[in-house]
């Protein structure tokens, strides 16, 4: 059992545990029996020529790694459920129909920040003019320092760089893939090394997040633009919510837009896909800087965790600006769930979160 590590095998007792018990009652939880325990085979497929590692678990695809600058930041995209559903927004990349066109830079699955010694890392794509571009920082992949199958693991250098390429931050991160049931995992473990003296000056925009779906987002009435198929964009003033079903659920029991702004130690996204129940949840950890951490959860389908935007979400009652000093590090780890078929019950979740900060 080797694979299931970081306690996802004591997540995967309590998952079956309480599965089973949802069965006595004739709930339709999926996540039943033994035979549904996994220690899956993680297969990496470096494309050296892409700029991508292709992530897959029983020889299905779960992401892709993605370090083509495209983005000016490394990337997991997209993001698939067991079942094949893909949960991340195809735009600006891969358009689909009906999905709306806002905000290039919100590709994936990613981590930065929107304010590192005065630039902006969150927000800069390739839609900034060139004559903009010295407000904005830029995270290049530098190396891959391990690439182990039998553990899952996948870890990586990359450098914070200013627009004249000056590294402010070295960054090194481990993803560790797997997966119990119908329940695929990525942990997230990166820790950023300062080189030379960093400030983090609070800001609403961070710091690991995902743009899902338009079917996973939240039903709304609020105008906005859309591509069909062939990439081209249509204005609607009232939109059409057919098969958008996203609601936002957090630890301390806060649902919809009141979860935006809110300390919790873990928020889920749920919805339907082709009459699926799927989910995305991102729990925090107790050791990460400002935990528990303020979530940035938007209905238009941002769905991000920021640490340190204290100042912002909490309207000046709070500050943080947080610090390093050259050679200073820190930590953040985060542990990603991405379920389907059934409902990942608040119990279940906050056994995972209890497991994921032992």
């Amino acid at each position: 059992m080797h694979r299931i590590k970081y306690g996802v095998l004591l997540f995967t007792l309590v998952v079956l545990s309480s599965c089973k018990e949802q069965q006595n009652k004739g709930t339709s939880e999926n996540i039943s029996d033994k035979e549904n325990v996994q220690d899956p085979v993680v297969t990496f497929e470096h494309d050296k020529a892409a700029k991508k590692v292709k992530v897959s678990l029983d020889g299905t695809l779960f992401t892709n790694y993605i370090y083509d600058g495209k983005t000016p930041k490394p990337i997991l995209y997209p993001v698939l459920t067991l079942s094949g559903k893909t949960l991340t927004r195809g735009f600006p990349f891969e358009p689909r129909p009906g999905e709306r066109i806002d905000h290039p830079h919100h590709a994936g699955l990613w981590f930065n920040y929107g304010d590192v010694n005065g630039l902006d890392f969150w927000n800069n794509s390739y839609a900034i003019p060139d004559a903009e571009k010295d407000k904005y920082g830029s995270i290049v992949h530098d190396e891959f320092l391990e690439m182990d199958e039998d553990k899952g693991v996948l870890k990586v250098k990359a450098f914070w760089q200013t627009s004249t390429n000056e590294n402010l931050l070295e960054e090194t991160t481990q993803l560790t893939f797997a997966q119990v049931g119908n329940t695929r995992i990525i942990d997230r473990n990166t820790t950023l090394k300062a080189l030379k003296d960093v400030a983090f000056n609070d800001n609403k925009e961070g710091m690991i997040g995902i743009r899902v779906a338009r079917e996973m987002e939240m039903p709304t009435d609020k105008p906005a633009e859309f591509t069909d198929a062939d990439g081209n964009i249509t204005k609607v003033k009232v939109l059409n919510n057919e098969g958008v079903e996203g609601n936002y659920i957090s630890s301390s029991g806060l649902t919809g837009n009141k979860v935006w702004g809110t300390r919790n130690e873990w928020v889920k996204l749920e919805s339907k896909l082709e009459n699926e129940q799927v989910s995305i949840t991102i729990i925090d950890h107790e050791d990460n800087v400002g935990f528990p951490t303020y979530w940035h959860a938007r209905d238009y389908g941002l769905f991000a965790a920021n640490p340190l935007g204290q100042a912002v979400f909490s309207d000046g009652k709070e500050s943080l600006n947080f610090k390093l000093k050259e050679g200073e590090s820190t930590t953040f780890k985060y542990r990603i769930l991405i379920h389907n078929g059934s409902a990942l019950t608040p119990e279940q979740i906050t056994k995972s979160f209890t497991d994921f900060n032992q």
